[in-house]
């Protein structure tokens, strides 16, 4: 396929090393063809190709390790993206996400109960754990917990709609763990949610997870921020 020399051809070729990254069904962390051979594919010169993958690097849909070349990221199925200019993280905002957190989880948290997937139920136990991991560092473990708790509930947009609400408040979220801050009483709660899914109790599991958020909303209420003073 030949491209003439227009504003948008990064931005299509960016569209179309994403198409191969599907029709090859590439998982992150899989190795993309060079910048060269892209290029010889394209029929586009070596930079044009560098471009369109930095155009994909800044939503990590590709990342470059130095000396070992390019490879799929862990943003390639993402249907929402962060914006890396956002205000600072403040009160509102961060009980903003608690509050669609509510509204979200205690529901799947049922869900995930009722059909008991087993592969799904194991991987919320392996995952209920994080909770005693620093803040960001657990935002970085691909089984969130609470991910794996969409996950468990075997409606794939569900787990991408939690998925994306934490990646695109990434910085809320962090805040919540910061104010929320006692490991192992998160990691306790997390533990009796994953009983209760494993359980098949759906009441339970909606109760525990409601109430769970509900204690997060209340430490948040009750936490300092810094720059309200004065307001």
């Amino acid at each position: 396929m030949s491209y003439g020399s227009q504003p948008s051809l990064s931005e299509r070729l960016a569209d179309d090393i994403v198409e191969i990254i599907r029709t090859e069904r590439l998982a992150p962390g899989d190795a993309l063809a060079s910048s060269r051979e892209l290029a010889r594919r394209f029929d586009v010169t070596t930079p044009t190709v560098r471009e369109a993958l930095r155009r994909l690097e800044a939503t990590e849909v590709v990342e470059f390790r130095h000396g070992s070349g390019t490879y799929v990221g862990p943003g390639v199925d993402r249907r929402l993206l962060a914006n890396p200019h956002q205000p600072r993280s403040d009160r509102a905002s961060v009980l903003e996400l608690v509050g669609a957190r509510l509204v979200l989880e205690p529901a799947i948290a049922a869900t995930a109960a009722r059909i008991q997937s087993l592969d799904g139920v194991e991987q919320l136990g392996l995952a209920a754990g994080n909770a005693l991991l620093p803040p960001e560092e657990s935002l970085r473990r691909s089984a969130h917990f609470h991910v794996a708790l969409a996950a468990a509930s075997g409606n794939t947009l569900l787990r991408e709609a939690v998925e994306a609400l934490l990646y695109v408040r990434a910085r809320e979220q962090v805040e919540i763990r910061h104010r929320y801050n006692d490991r192992e009483r998160d990691h306790a709660e997390h533990v009796e949610i994953y009983e209760a899914v494993r359980a098949g109790d759906a009441a339970a599991a909606e109760r525990l997870t409601r109430e769970h958020l509900t204690a997060i909303r209340d430490a948040v209420t009750a936490a300092d921020f810094p720059g309200e003073e004065g307001r």
